[in-house]
């Protein structure tokens, strides 16, 4: 069976996909090995079945790390490139974050087919770092920054998502109506969560009673907010949680969402196709939330707020206005999906397949 090494960061972002494109490798019989740092040893749940080999590395934050982050990572691209050797992989993939790094610059000194794939709008740091002699670049979404001169090496293959969130693609969309319930689902994800705990429920209060009465409210956040949120909240329809499990179902259930606008949550708004009030997390590297949120907004899908420009009562009148007219809602619905690429795990196995070819 061909080999394929895959090289992840430790974050969702960059996990989930390599993880669908390892399930679809895997059914198509190719053997998988994933190459990581040394926190890879919890990586086999998360990849059944494939070989976690650990290749030093290091990141440049902080000051001692500027230090000695040159000499593990040299060390990683000498470790790497043994490894590589040995396996003669038909292609090596990396998905960004440091730990990548060593084994992409590896592959590229052996002469491995390799490939990139970028969850953002934005390249990310690593991703800009090899994007320059790797053969091919996928894209989640159109590149709006640090894109290559050379346009013709980029993929627009989408970004995969969860297979509960393709399940659940193009799930009809039935906007609110008359007095019937609103469904508002907010989730901040890991980052960032405290800001939409404190906006979302003063935006809330400032609505009209009868719009209030109408609301179901499900909202994730960190669990030492929970408290705050509920006193918040008192009187009205909310269910609050540290986590939901069920996260696309609940998506798929909502009228309007209210995030941040990381890849994974963007990707699956697409899939899913639900209107959104994005919010991107200030503090996010290279600002790609951003790109990524205006990718939806551009379309028509979604609204766009900063952050430093946000306050109670402006978000309470987008809320107001937006369940003012639900056939918009409806238009950014069918517009968010129209965004959608459900076949991203197959796109992205399609182009490993054509690099171990034409090797």
């Amino acid at each position: 069976m061909t080999t394929i090494v895959l090289s992840a960061g430790g974050t969702g972002g960059h996990l989930f996909p390599a993880q669908a494109l390892a399930a679809e490798l895997t059914r198509r019989g190719r053997t998988i090995v994933v190459m990581t740092d040394a926190r890879g040893k919890n990586y086999n749940a998360a990849f059944p079945g494939a070989s976690i080999q650990t290749v030093p590395s290091a990141t440049f934050a902080g000051a001692l790390s500027l230090l000695t982050a040159p000499f593990s990572i040299a060390a990683g691209i000498l470790v790497g490139l043994v490894k590589l050797l040995r396996l003669k992989p038909a292609a090596v993939i990396g998905f960004g974050g440091y730990p990548s790094l060593p084994v992409m610059i590896a592959a590229g000194l052996g002469g491995f087919p390799t490939a990139i794939h970028e969850q953002n709008a934005v390249l990310g740091r690593v991703n800009r770092l090899v994007a320059g002699f790797v053969r091919v670049i996928a894209a989640s979404f159109p590149l709006v920054r640090f894109a290559p001169k050379d346009q013709a090496r980029v993929v627009f293959t989408g970004n995969p998502v969860r297979p509960e969130a393709v399940a659940l693609a193009g799930a009809s969309y039935e906007a609110p109506s008359g007095e019937g319930t609103i469904h508002l689902l907010i989730f901040g994800g890991s980052q960032g969560a405290r800001a939409l705990s404190e906006l979302v429920p003063a935006a809330i209060a400032k609505l009209p009673q009868a719009l209030r009465a109408r609301l179901s409210i499900v909202q994730q956040c960190r669990p030492e907010d929970i408290e705050m949120v509920r006193a918040a909240y008192a009187g009205a329809n909310a269910e609050l949680a540290g986590f939901f499990s069920d996260l696309p179902q609940r998506i798929a259930r909502a009228h309007l969402v209210i995030a941040r606008s990381g890849a994974s949550t963007v990707s699956e708004l697409a899939v899913i196709g639900r209107p959104a009030i994005l919010i991107p997390y200030p503090f996010a590297t290279d600002d790609h939330q951003t790109a990524n949120a205006e990718v939806l907004t551009k379309a028509g899908a979604a609204w766009t707020i900063q952050q430093r420009d946000l306050t109670a009562d402006k978000l309470a009148a987008i809320l107001e206005q937006a369940f003012a007219d639900p056939s918009e809602l409806a238009k950014r619905a069918a517009a968010a999906h129209a965004l959608g690429k459900l076949n991203a795990a197959e796109r992205l196995a399609d182009l490993v397949d054509s690099l171990g070819r034409a090797a």
